[in-house]
């Protein structure tokens, strides 16, 4: 089992100064609740209880191995840390659960851990042959080798089209349906050759890994991510009390639409055209914390190369009011994938 030590030497935080500052403000008070939303090995949320030694914690995974690991590096701060096992846009419910009514800070980092990219029979590297995974949740139903091996051509084009916005998506689609028809996919390496094989080679010289674009699109399908995000920011910033604080770091441009949206909705007013005062109840509900989306210094990217493609989007809660949902996000909707919200103390 890997001690406290090992995980910290495998994980580096993306933004976690950054991150702390902007939630710190929000969490002065005692008894102040600050939720992160995907928890992953702890970096951010130690940084948070260090640094706030007013502040609790709540930890959300649907990984559990994620939970247990990061439950053993935040055990030395004892009943401040509550973690449980669900999906992130079950937000609302867990907080029900644990009888909290409002929080002080909401953090997501999104994408895939750096757990989950290390661990190889999960399958979510390209560089290494692996079974045909990427669940998030080991006990999720849907796996990225029945997803190669049971949608039609049209249907994988729009997932590697709308999710990996892969150029030759229709090419690959069909290069994968018949492929599987001599035999089912498994693993990882076979699907990476397909994949090479039908981006011409002009494109492969460029843009890295020709299976990257692949690969993000079905751990995208395979654990609804881009639906769950669109529910869990505007379910997380309803969830902030007055003056709590949101911090969303997103990888690609697809999450990164999502949270601007919802973040923007909620700062901007919803008052008619034309009226000659704006009444409070049009009023905005979110104040900006930065201008567009903050990046990462080249420092912290030569450090730590997962930074590269960070996107860090803030908001200050400022008025009461749900806050209207994201538009824009797409694939098939009603297909929850929550893990059971069970609590159980880090120590």
């Amino acid at each position: 089992m890997a001690g406290t030590d090992d995980v910290r030497n495998r994980h580096v935080p993306v933004l976690r100064e950054r991150s702390v500052a902007l939630l710190a403000p929000a969490l002065v008070e005692p008894g102040a609740v600050v939720v992160d939303a995907t928890l992953g090995l702890g970096g951010h949320s130690e940084a948070l209880l260090a640094s706030n030694p007013n502040a609790r914690l709540v930890g959300i995974d649907r990984d559990p191995h994620a939970l247990e690991l990061a439950g053993r590096r935040l055990a030395p701060f004892g009943e401040r840390v509550r973690l449980v096992h669900a999906v992130y846009d079950a937000i609302p419910q867990v907080l029900a659960d644990l009888g909290i009514p409002a929080v002080q800070g909401v953090l997501f980092d999104l994408g895939v851990s750096s757990l989950q990219l290390d661990e190889v029979d999960r399958g979510f590297a390209y560089a290494v042959d692996a079974p045909l995974d990427m669940r998030m949740d080991p006990g999720a139903p849907l796996t990225a080798a029945e997803i190669l091996n049971t949608y039609d051509a049209d249907e994988l084009a729009r997932v590697l089209r709308e999710y990996g916005e892969e150029r030759f998506a229709p090419r690959i689609a069909r290069a994968i349906v018949r492929e599987r028809d001599r035999t089912p996919f498994t693993t990882s390496a076979r699907l990476v050759e397909i994949v090479r094989a039908n981006v011409p080679a002009a494109t492969r010289r460029v843009g890295g890994h020709p299976a990257k674009r692949t690969f993000q699109a079905l751990r995208i399908e395979v654990n609804g991510e881009l639906e769950v995000l669109g529910r869990a920011v505007p379910a997380a910033v309803d969830a902030l009390a007055i003056g709590g604080r949101i911090v969303v770091l997103a990888y690609h441009s697809l999450e990164d639409r999502i949270v601007k949206r919802a973040l923007g909705a909620g700062a901007t007013s919803t008052a008619p055209p034309g009226l000659p005062v704006e009444p409070p109840e049009y009023a905005p509900k979110l104040r900006l914390l930065t201008r567009g989306a903050e990046t990462a210094s080249e420092a912290e990217v030569a450090e730590n190369p997962r930074a590269a493609s960070v996107r860090l989007r803030a908001a200050e809660r400022i008025r009461a009011g749900a806050v209207t949902p994201a538009a824009g996000t797409t694939g098939r909707t009603g297909r929850a994938r929550r893990g059971s919200a069970m609590g159980g103390d880090a120590a």
